[in-house]
C-alpha cells in the first residue's frame, strides 16, 4: 500500500499543497488539492493532455503537463500539484490520505460528500471529499481495471482484489441512487502475536493458553464472528504458532492471511472472464490443495460447497486444518454448516456424521456496539448429541476482556490439548 504503482495502483501519498494561483503556504491533502476553488479546470487540462499523450503519470510528465499549459506556479507549487494529480491519476485521488494510514482496515465513499473510515474503533465519517459525482465513477472504474474487471451501465457493480491486495467493491448509479458507492477492504500490514492481542484486551490471557494449546495439539478448528469482527487477524495470528516445519497451504477467495511462518503456500480464487469462462472457485482450489501434501489445510473463508472437501480431509488423517466462517454466535455455527453443507449435497445426517470426527473447536470474534474493540467472546468444542447431531457446547466464555466462565465443554476440550 505504501509503494507507488503504475495506472491503476492504489498509491499512499502525503503532503500535498496549495492552489496554483497562489504562493506554496503549506501541505493539503490530496482531496483539497482536487476541490481549491481555481485548481479543477487545470487539473482536467493536464488529465486531457496525459490522456491524449498516452504518458504514463509519473510526477516527471504531470510536471511536463503543467508547464505545457503555462500555468504561472513556483517550484514548491509544481510539485504539490503534480502530487495531487498523481494521486488523482495513479493513486486513489483523495482517498491516498487514508489508506496510507496503518491503522485504517476500511475506506468507505458514499458519494462525492461522504467518505467514512474505519481505524479499529469503528466508523467515523472523514472529512475527505471528491470534486463531483463524475470523479468518484472515474476512480471506481480505473480500480476496477487494474482489476481485470469492468464496471460501467452494463455491469454496474463489482467485487474484485487489486494487484495491492485490497478488496475492492463499486455500485455505480442508478443501482446506487445517491451516488456511486466504493467500499476498499485493507489487508493488514502485519501479524500481531497473540501476547500482542492480549495486551490491547483482545484476548484473556486464559483464552490465549488455550488457543495456543490448540495450535500446538494439531486440532482442527473454525473462527468464526461477524463481518470486520477480526476472524483473519486472530486467524493468522494462530497460524504463526505452527509448527516451523510444518507445509501450510492458504485457500482463499482474496488473499489477506499473512501468518509468520516460513513455510506457506497460497492459493487464490480467479472470477471467470468477461465470456463467463475461466474461473476458479474455493471447491476447485480445496480438492488442488489436497494433491499438494499440506500439513495444515487452511481454508481463510467457508462460505460454499467446498465445506464438503474440508469436511472430507479433515476426516482422512488431514489433522490442524482450520477456516473462518461467518456466524452470528458460535452456537449458530453447526446450522450455518448445515445450510452450506445442502448446497454442496449433504444431506443433514452426513454434515453431522462428518463434522463430529472432523472439527474440534470453534472459537468466536465479536465486536462491543458501537464500533468497540475486537476481541474473543466465546470458545466451544464440538459434541455429539444422543439424537446423533453435533452441537457447539461452551467451553469458555468472556463476557468481559477481565472476566471467564467456563462451561460443560472444558474438560473435554483440556484432554485434548497439549498443555
Amino acid at each position: 500500500m505504501r509503494a507507488a504503482g503504475g495506472p491503476g495502483r492504489i498509491r499512499a501519498g502525503r503532503g500535498d499543497a496549495g492552489g496554483p494561483h497562489a504562493r506554496a503556504t503549506g501541505a493539503a491533502g490530496p482531496g483539497e488539492a482536487a476541490t481549491h476553488p481555481g485548481r479543477s479546470g487545470l487539473l482536467e487540462a493536464v488529465r486531457l493532455r496525459l490522456a491524449r499523450s498516452g504518458a504514463v503519470p509519473t510526477e516527471a510528465a504531470v510536471a511536463s503537463a503543467l508547464r505545457a499549459e503555462r500555468a504561472v506556479l513556483g517550484d514548491a507549487e509544481v510539485l504539490a500539484v503534480a502530487r495531487a494529480l498523481r494521486a488523482d491519476l495513479a493513486g486513489a485521488g483523495p482517498l491516498d490520505d487514508l489508506i496510507s494510514d496503518p491503522d485504517v482496515t476500511d475506506v468507505l465513499v458514499n458519494g462525492p460528500r461522504e467518505v467514512w473510515v474505519d481505524s479499529g474503533g469503528g466508523l467515523r465519517r472523514s472529512e475527505v471529499r471528491f470534486p463531483d459525482e463524475a470523479s468518484v465513477r472515474r476512480l471506481a472504474q480505473r480500480l476496477a481495471a487494474a482489476a481485470g474487471r469492468r464496471l460501467d451501465d452494463a455491469c454496474p457493480y463489482v467485487d474484485a482484489r487489486l494487484p495491492d491486495g485490497v478488496r475492492l467493491h463499486a455500485v455505480l448509479p442508478p443501482v446506487a441512487p445517491e451516488g456511486t458507492c466504493l467500499s476498499l477492504r485493507l489487508p493488514r500490514r502485519r501479524t500481531f502475536t497473540l501476547d500482542e492481542l492480549q495486551r490491547t484486551g483482545a484476548l484473556h490471557p486464559l483464552a490465549a493458553r488455550v488457543l495456543a494449546a490448540l495450535v500446538r495439539s494439531r486440532l482442527a478448528f473454525l473462527v468464526t464472528g461477524g463481518t470486520g469482527s477480526g476472524k483473519t487477524t486472530l486467524l493468522s495470528s494462530l497460524l504463526s504458532l505452527a509448527d516451523p516445519r510444518e507445509r501450510l497451504i492458504l485457500v482463499e477467495d482474496s488473499a489477506e492471511l499473512r501468518p509468520d511462518h516460513p513455510h506457506v503456500v497460497r492459493l487464490e480464487t480467479r472470477p471467470p472472464n468477461l465470456e463467463g469462462a475461466g474461473g476458479v472457485d474455493l471447491h476447485d482450489l480445496v480438492r488442488q490443495a489436497l494433491r499438494m501434501r499440506p500439513d495444515r489445510l487452511v481454508v481463510g473463508e467457508v462460505r460454499g460447497r467446498e465445506v464438503a472437501d474440508l469436511l472430507a480431509a479433515l476426516n482422512t488423517g488431514h489433522e490442524g486444518g482450520c477456516g473462518t466462517l461467518h456466524a452470528n454466535s458460535a452456537a449458530d455455527v453447526p446450522a450455518r454448516l448445515e445450510a452450506l453443507a445442502c448446497a454442496a449435497g449433504l444431506t443433514r445426517e452426513a454434515l453431522h456424521s462428518q463434522l463430529g470426527a472432523a472439527l474440534d473447536a470453534v472459537i468466536h470474534v465479536t465486536r462491543d456496539p458501537g464500533g468497540g474493540p475486537r476481541r474473543i467472546s466465546e470458545i466451544r468444542a464440538f459434541t455429539r448429541t444422543p439424537s446423533g447431531l453435533v452441537e457447539a457446547t461452551p467451553a469458555l466464555t468472556f463476557p468481559t476482556p477481565a472476566h471467564v466462565r467456563e462451561g460443560p465443554a472444558l474438560p473435554r476440550l483440556k484432554a485434548r490439548l497439549s498443555w
